[in-house]
């Protein structure tokens, strides 16, 4: 069951009334905290039960691979990036704050505001996909329906969508993890649903006759989905841990972390390749419209509770991407309340759903430019966030997180330029699809320097980049800040020194 009330965020006089939590980039205290790491599986399945899911089996088919090809690729993407977020969670219940504020003990304080700022952007990018999404499908249910599906209504469906994302990302935490809870059992009652109505549209005998893809296509289709899914939420992945008591179990915190993350992708993705694989027009309909064009296998008596899954499930992501993006944006040195970061942020997502829903010529392009761009110089951080939480053996010293002068120091360099040469290393192995847009045509420069083809070679879409950043940052950090985690661990004054009963604990 989701948490019981902050009683600091309650009204004066009105005990258990939760109103705004006012909980930002500070530690949270050891009253406060609550709950099992059971828990944890609210948050993540919600958050990615959305049919967005059924349209990436589109995304993976467009790497021309075979359906066994796509079936392990979606597997092995899903499970061990959402086990990248699992290890980065135990951060969170090891120091009792956001990831961004954690990611100072590899950083340093002031040196994490490079990491942070791109977090920050990398959910605000989020938050404008999936509201534009759900906009783009509320208007395609409303034309099915025989409606008017103009720009009358998707304005309307733009309002509402914001409304509820930035009211859930204004109110906090215990607000979240409720609303979460509804609308894991609304969504993945309905996404059933869906998929019984869906199977007869399945053609076994195209998914059959697929064409097997070579290893540049299947790995190109590996990056995607790992991209696109948990290194899509490594970056926020200990803000719902932070609340757990710091004797909660480390294998629980990564096993509930993952099977929650995971388990709705893994089937979805898979169910979304029989679908696109089975129709042609269904495959190329997805780009422009990836949820709306879902509904042309619905009967029309199924349109409006598809509309009302694939809405909770879109805006149960951005709802969490909001809460994160606000924490990031306070992380980054930014000096404004938590509530008044996710209003900003707020207004980020709506100009950017704007210009996607009535500028934008389709979504794909732009949406994969997104992932692949952003997801470069995340997996960089991810590397060595990662290797750094598994360095660890004690729990954070809490007090000097925010101190310079402190244990973790002002700015770690190492830490810093293993991002900077993972960024550089990783833009020069990735392009962009359909060089959409054309501003970032320059990426994918060393493919031809080390002999991979060059922008039109057999790599050029496999998107090796990502995988490279990954390793520079996590290889990186296990051979040059295992050193400086010791001495860290061993000066005076850390928590878990000073906890009575505490023990130094290991993944094992």
């Amino acid at each position: 069951m989701p948490p019981a009330a902050d009683p600091r965020t309650s009204a004066p006089g009105t005990p258990g009334v939760r109103t705004v939590e006012r909980q930002g980039t500070d530690v949270i205290a050891e009253a406060d905290r609550k709950g099992t790491p059971r828990g944890l599986f609210w948050p993540w399945f919600a958050a990615n039960v959305s049919v967005l899911g059924l349209s990436y089996g589109s995304f993976v088919l467009g790497f021309g691979i075979s359906f066994w090809q796509a079936t392990a690729v979606t597997v092995v993407g899903v499970v061990f990036s959402f086990l990248l977020c699992g290890v980065v969670a135990i951060a969170g219940k090891r120091g009792s704050a956001p990831t961004m504020v954690l990611s100072r003990a590899a950083f340093g304080v002031r040196g994490n505001r490079l990491p942070a700022f791109l977090s920050w952007v990398l959910t605000v990018g989020w938050e404008t996909a999936l509201a534009a999404l759900a906009v783009l499908a509320t208007s395609t249910v409303f034309r099915e329906l025989g409606w008017d599906g103009g720009v009358l209504t998707k304005l309307v469906a733009l309002v509402v969508v914001a409304a509820l994302v930035v009211g859930a990302g204004i109110a906090g935490f215990d607000v979240i993890m409720r609303l979460q809870t509804w609308i894991t059992v609304v969504t993945a009652v309905l996404t059933v649903v869906y998929v019984v109505l869906a199977v007869p549209s399945v053609d076994f005998g195209r998914i059959a006759a697929l064409p097997s893809g070579s290893a540049q296509n299947v790995v190109g289709a590996l990056v995607l989905v790992m991209t696109g899914f948990g290194l899509g939420w490594v970056n926020a992945a200990a803000d719902y841990s932070r609340y757990l008591p710091r004797s909660s179990s480390t294998a629980g915190v990564v096993g509930w972390t993952t099977f929650g993350g995971a388990l709705a992708p893994a089937v979805l993705v898979v169910i979304g390749v029989l679908l696109a694989g089975s129709s042609t027009e269904l495959n190329g309909a997805i780009g422009a419209d990836p949820i709306g064009a879902l509904t042309t296998i619905l009967p029309v008596w199924f349109l409006v509770p598809f509309a009302l899954v694939a809405i909770l499930g879109l805006v149960g992501g951005a709802v969490l991407d909001i809460y994160s993006s606000g924490l990031a944006l306070l992380s980054a040195g930014v000096p404004i309340p938590r509530p008044v970061a996710a209003g900003v942020d707020g207004v980020f997502m709506v100009a950017g759903a704007v210009s996607v829903v009535f500028f934008a010529p389709d979504f794909i392009g732009p949406f994969q430019s997104f992932l692949i761009t952003l997801g470069v110089p995340i997996a960089a951080w991810a590397g060595v966030f990662v290797a750094d939480v598994l360095l660890r053996r004690r729990d954070y010293a809490e007090r000097e997180l925010d101190d310079r002068q402190g244990r973790y120091g002002d700015v770690r360099w190492i830490a810093i330029a293993l991002v900077v040469v993972g960024t550089v290393l990783g833009w020069g192995l990735v392009t962009n699809t359909s060089g959409v847009p054309a501003w970032l045509n320059w990426q994918g420069y060393l493919l031809g320097p080390v002999g991979l083809g060059g922008r039109t070679g057999a790599w050029a879409y496999a998107n090796l980049g990502v995988l490279v950043a990954l390793l520079v940052g996590f290889l990186g950090t296990l051979l040059l800040s295992a050193r400086t985690v010791r001495h860290q661990e061993g000066l005076p004054g850390s928590h878990a020194e000073t906890r009575p009963g505490a023990q130094g604990e290991t993944l094992a």
